[in-house]
């Protein structure tokens, strides 16, 4: 892919993110990137073919992203958090309504990305629990593999508008509420005193 089409691949993303789906048409989206609608159809062939790459182009920077985190070193509740940090800067950029718009008016591309996320991050969530029991940080009495499935789901559930309403709710409070529930229902004793010496720690730093 050519730097052009990757940039604008890249900035169209980020549109869809910001705005949702549906509202955005060809002429907005070539407002927003400060291109003609000329140049856009040069390098995708209709808003159907932006949205699918652009799609298939975040769950791969997910993917590399999480990946990268995972590769640092860190124990498993460090390498949790770091994943929330890196989460809560994507979610406070994105519209509520995006993944509703794309199970509604792009029911494939949508299936796509959630069968994608979810083969790539239950990998990461499922080597992290196993690794957290290994370190005496999580409980050993839960199966990794049905918690790390519970947690795909349960990041699924805050897009839902029925429950969630954007007017409501924002996507970051709600990770963040999904987040705490996960780790503090796995964490051992000494995985939750490990945690509040972080909290302690962080309040520390924020108050010097």
């Amino acid at each position: 892919m050519e730097n052009r089409e990757s940039a604008l691949l890249e900035g169209a993303t980020s549109v869809f993110m910001r705005f949702g789906i549906r509202s955005v048409n060809m002429d907005d989206m070539a407002r927003h990137l400060g291109v003609s609608k000329k140049t856009l159809y040069l390098y995708f062939r209709d808003k159907d073919d932006l949205v699918e790459r652009s799609v298939a182009g975040y769950c791969c920077r997910e993917s590399k992203e999480i990946n990268e985190i995972c590769k640092r070193g860190l124990n498993a509740i460090d390498e949790n958090l770091e994943i929330m940090k890196w989460m809560l800067g994507i979610l406070k950029n994105v519209h509520a309504s995006v993944q509703y718009d794309l199970e509604k008016y792009y029911p494939e591309v949508s299936n796509r990305m959630k069968e994608d996320r979810a083969r790539s991050v239950f990998e990461c969530m499922f080597r992290n629990l196993k690794k957290g029991q290994k370190e005496g940080l999580y409980r050993k009495d839960f199966s990794a593999e049905i918690i790390a499935k519970f947690y795909i789901g349960r990041i699924d559930l805050i897009f839902n508008q029925t429950l969630f309403p954007e007017s409501a709710y924002k996507l970051t409070e709600l990770y963040e509420e999904v987040f705490r529930y996960h780790i503090m229902g796995i964490a051992s004793e000494k995985g939750q005193q490990y945690l509040a010496s972080k909290t302690k720690n962080k309040r520390k730093q924020t108050t010097h």
